[in-house]
């Protein structure tokens, strides 16, 4: 394990692949993660405080290359950045959320077919009119006992709630449901965001100095107005049309077709402690989505186990991810220091568990996916890293893409997009863009049923493993002990009958070299596997032409791959 430049361990990972977020040179630089002014447009009506930049998705979608008339599909789309920014670049798009208030705001955010006039005149007759209903009041509106279960504690005072319920109540009685949705997602922003005692950061939380009254009514109205303006903007236009659906991401199947997606872009919630169902709760009670605790568990059972507050005895995803060993490792490293630390709360003997129950349900949903995929359909999962579970390093998109290896996808970069400060360790930790491609089904036969494909593919893992554990960029010559080698082969269980001499031996005369160690190379160059004796041997760049030449008379292996290919 070697350190990177940011600071965080580095395991198994390909500095060729890893590539700098273009339009902000520097990963540190805050406004990586920031709504930039000029995509203002759609994606503020309401946005999740974790979700990802439209600057991001218009990244993949100009690398995609998508043709006219594919479907990009948002698995985890959350509140619908990808979707609405797919749509202004007029690509068709399909998102699956499971929290039902991200749902609806990803559904409002991507219907731009409502006539702005209706909207404006309907929205002046409910201010008029809950203006009126809120002067003639004689006793104030709240939540319902079980209602309050739910929400955080004195997350909104009672007089803005007073007047977020009834203009909760005189918006419903409109009769266009489509102008309803847009009226009451311009009442849940402002209901959060101007009216809440709410404070987002790292995690949500309640403010010292509590709003003990809010202009409701005029900022709403004021939203109504900012949100038509972006309407008004694109009436004389056509856009492709945007599917939500209200499911669960681990069975992307229930809701698409097979052989329909084209290209995925999408953020997963990370194996963290960020209880993401917290984050929405308010406007989830205020909506109806949320009437009770048993209502949250429905709603919880639907997602991604992502949290030690979301397991339930009868989970089973896990059993997807037994014999993956990395992860299984670190789940067992996490259980390890809880004993170690004497941690026994409820929630701390789930960590283990949570981290194995995430990567077997993000395996589920690769599994499945690959049903819905076109051949050669290419996908970005944004994700990162966590110190979370008692300080245990996950690398998740190291571990992502090794899950997505074995299924049969082609991992074509893992992309540093930023790096942030870790709340738990104050350590910088990546996050990452995996990049997939799905072959088809072809491929992933030979890997499933094929003995021999399976044992070079894994040989391979071991080859680019050793070798980019030593790797430093702009290198001629990666050295290796031959003792690494051999705890490369233990960790990945590999039972090597012919003995390490002859892996190599294969890569020197009989196997390409995997693809991510051959794109380190220029037009013209090959690697020479070279023995340097006392159980250690090099990596060697030279001219295809020398190492030919050279091979014999310096006891190399020399790989004749063509550098073009």
């Amino acid at each position: 394990m070697k350190e990177a430049t940011d600071g965080t361990a580095v395991q198994f990972l390909s500095p060729s692949m890893i590539q700098t977020y273009e339009e902000i040179a520097d990963p540190k630089d805050v406004r990586n993660n920031r709504l930039h002014i000029a995509d203002r447009a759609f994606h503020d009506w309401y946005r999740f405080i974790l979700s990802f930049p439209p600057h991001l998705v218009r990244t993949y979608l100009n690398r995609f290359e998508l043709a006219k008339g594919a479907t990009l599909l948002d698995p985890f789309c959350g509140t619908g950045t990808t979707l609405v920014e797919a749509k202004k670049q007029s690509v068709a798009a399909v998102g699956i959320e499971a929290i039902p208030t991200s749902h609806f705001a990803s559904t409002v955010k991507t219907s731009w077919q409502l006539k702005t006039s209706d909207v404006k005149r309907a929205a002046e007759r409910i201010l008029y009119q809950v203006s009126i209903q809120y002067s003639q009041s004689t006793s104030l509106k709240s939540f319902t006992s079980e209602q309050q279960s739910v929400v955080l504690a004195n997350s909104i005072c009672e007089l803005p709630l007073h007047k977020c319920l009834l203009l909760l109540e005189t918006i419903q009685a409109e009769s266009v449901a489509e102008l309803r949705g847009f009226l009451l997602l311009a009442l849940v922003y402002v209901a959060v965001y101007e009216a809440s005692n709410l404070r987002f950061g790292p995690e949500v939380s309640v403010r010292r100095k509590r709003k003990e009254d809010a202009d409701v009514f005029e900022s709403w109205y004021a939203k109504v107005l900012t949100m038509l303006n972006d309407l008004t903007a694109l009436k004389e236009l056509s856009f492709p049309l945007t599917i939500c659906h209200l499911a669960d991401a681990r069975s992307p199947c229930s809701v698409l077709a097979a052989n329909s997606i084209d290209a995925v872009i999408t953020s997963p919630p990370y194996p963290n402690e960020k209880d993401y169902t917290r984050t929405t709760r308010l406007e989830s009670v205020l909506l109806g989505f949320l009437k009770n605790k048993s209502d949250l568990r429905t709603v919880k059972n639907h997602l991604l186990r992502s949290n030690s507050r979301n397991v339930y005895a009868q989970d089973d995803d896990d059993r997807l991810i037994a014999a993956e060993s990395r992860v299984a490792r670190i789940a067992q490293e996490i259980e390890r220091k809880r004993i170690e630390l004497g941690k026994t709360s409820g929630f701390e003997r789930k960590y283990h568990r949570a981290t194995r129950l995430y990567f077997g349900g993000m395996k589920r949903h690769l599994a499945e996916l690959r049903t819905a995929l076109k051949p050669g359909a290419q996908l970005a999962y944004v994700v990162g890293d966590q110190a979370s579970y008692l300080k245990v390093l996950i690398r998740t998109g190291e571990l992502l893409a090794g899950i997505a290896d074995e299924l049969g996808y082609e991992i074509s970069s893992i992309d540093l997009f930023r790096t942030r400060t870790s709340s738990v360790t104050n350590e910088q930790l990546r996050e990452e863009v995996l990049v997939l491609e799905w072959p088809g089904f072809s491929r992933q036969i030979s890997i499933d049923f094929g003995f021999e494909a399976a044992r070079l593919r894994q040989y391979d893992r071991l080859i680019e493993n050793v070798f980019f554990e030593q790797y430093q960029p702009n290198t001629d010559q990666v050295i290796v002990e031959l003792e690494a080698l051999q705890q490369a082969t233990q960790a990945q269980q590999l039972n090597l009958s012919q003995g390490l001499s002859s892996v190599l031996h294969a890569y020197g005369f009989k196997r390409s070299f995997p693809k991510r160690i051959v794109q380190l190379l220029d037009e013209g160059e090959t690697w020479v596997i070279r023995s340097l004796g006392r159980g250690r041997f090099a990596f060697v760049r030279c001219a295809v032409s020398c190492a030919e030449a050279g091979a014999e008379s310096k006891g190399s292996f020399v790989n004749k791959r063509p550098n073009s290919g």
